[in-house]
């Protein structure tokens, strides 16, 4: 969560909850006041408690293949001499450099030397 986001959760909840009293002092509480002004004062806290809870966004570790050595694929195989990963395993950055020869013999075998988001 970002940082504004969570500062207005928290920011919202603590008015929720210091306006709680001034329900009953603006008139006599009836039943209705009195059950309303205490399920805001409990959302107020709710959320102030779960904006305190949450953890900051960590950022993914780069990945880098350099300098690699050589790799052959056959009968279906797969050579990878640089970065294979799929599309959903995170946003952080990936390179590969001076990767070595990856080199596929045969029917559905296939070779990458870069990066490979399959």
């Amino acid at each position: 969560m970002s940082r504004s986001r969570k500062i207005t959760i928290m920011v919202v909840a603590g008015v929720l909850t210091v306006s709680t009293p001034f329900f009953w002092l603006l008139d006599n509480p009836d039943t209705g006041q009195l059950v309303a002004a205490s399920v805001q004062g409990a959302t107020g806290i709710a959320a102030l408690v779960w904006a305190l809870m949450q953890s900051p966004a960590t950022p993914q570790p780069s990945v880098a293949a350099v300098d690699t050595g050589n790799a052959k694929a056959t009968g279906g195989g797969r050579a990878s001499t640089g970065v294979r990963r799929p599309q959903d395993a995170g946003s952080g950055p990936v390179r590969a450099e001076r990767t070595g020869d990856a080199t596929a013999d045969g029917p559905g075998s296939s070779a990458s030397t870069g990066v490979d988001f399959s």
